[in-house]
């Protein structure tokens, strides 16, 4: 290898002291979120909380999962997730596999109506009225329905389907499969890098969302976390943020004088982030592997 130049290796300085840099600025805000919710609220008042406790404690996280409602907000969420991703993925595979078959009548005026459906929306009004006209408002389903079907992801999928080699689905038919038994037994195994990719995009929209139950969900048993996340920090004090917490953890905060809306809500942030964060290293390897395959026609 040649030897890199005074000004390459000025360059390669530079850009990776920038790249540390920008690193650096992504991680501290997470970090200094964790590092609050580990230390007294009166403490972390005085300001000056930077990269580690000044008084560690536990007492934030200890009022967070002695209070029932937040618990049954964090099993909401992960149901929602795992339920809106599956079917999601699934049903938005399956469009798209129809999508690709050139054989398919209308094709062509189908794709139209579901590129439209990309640029122009009802808006908020219309789509309320039409979600109270199917019933589906305070029930657990209004966090699945309206979002079963991705376009975006759709064209990903038909675009990934179009790639296949014919040949696998002519050998299917001569074995007796139909359009059902393909598509399962051979287009989706063979889908893996880029329905993990969309899987975990989806799975991040319905852990995120705090919009769609905040506006059809008015049962408190069905609030996902991050909702109750965003009347937290919405709130002024701990006893506004926490004022319908069960008699177990309302007594445990009134003996922690030292919990502030700030530091619990930091540990609440947590509960609600590390979950979908422990889920990326498992699934980094599909990322510009599946969506380059499902972007990219030949």
């Amino acid at each position: 290898m040649n030897k890199l130049s005074f000004n390459d290796k000025l360059m390669m300085v530079f850009i990776y002291s920038f790249l540390t840099l920008l690193a650096l600025s992504a991680f501290y805000p997470f970090w200094n979120a964790l590092v609050i919710s580990f230390n007294s609220g009166k403490d972390t008042m005085l300001g000056g909380i930077t990269i580690w406790p000044r008084v560690f404690t536990l007492e934030n996280y200890e009022v967070v999962f002695q209070d029932k409602r937040l618990m049954n907000a964090f099993i909401v969420s992960v149901s929602r997730t795992i339920v809106g991703t599956v079917l999601s993925v699934f049903l938005t595979a399956l469009l798209g596999y129809g999508l690709s078959k050139k054989e398919l009548i209308g094709r062509n005026k189908i794709m139209i109506y579901c590129l439209i459906t990309m640029f122009f929306s009802g808006g908020l009004i219309p789509t309320f009225l039409v979600i109270r006209g199917l019933g589906l408002m305070d029930t657990f389903w209004v966090m699945i329905i309206p979002t079963l079907i991705s376009v975006w992801n759709m064209i990903i999928f038909r675009t990934f389907f179009q790639q296949l080699p014919a040949g696998l689905e002519e050998s299917a038919k001569i074995d007796g499969c139909g359009y059902w038994a393909t598509f399962l037994r051979i287009v989706l195994p063979l889908s893996g890098p880029v329905i993990a990719t969309l899987a975990l995009f989806t799975a991040i929209f319905h852990w995120n969302d705090w919009f769609y139950p905040s506006i059809y969900i008015n049962n408190p048993d069905l609030i996902p976390i991050q909702t109750l996340l965003k009347q937290v920090l919405n709130s002024n004090t701990v006893t506004s943020a926490l004022g319908q917490l069960d008699a177990g953890a309302a007594a445990h905060m009134m003996k922690a004088a030292t919990i502030t809306s700030k530091s619990l809500s930091m540990a609440i942030m947590m509960v609600a982030t590390l979950p979908i964060i422990c889920v990326y290293p498992f699934v980094q390897k599909y990322f510009v592997k599946g969506v380059l395959i499902g972007s990219l026609k030949e």
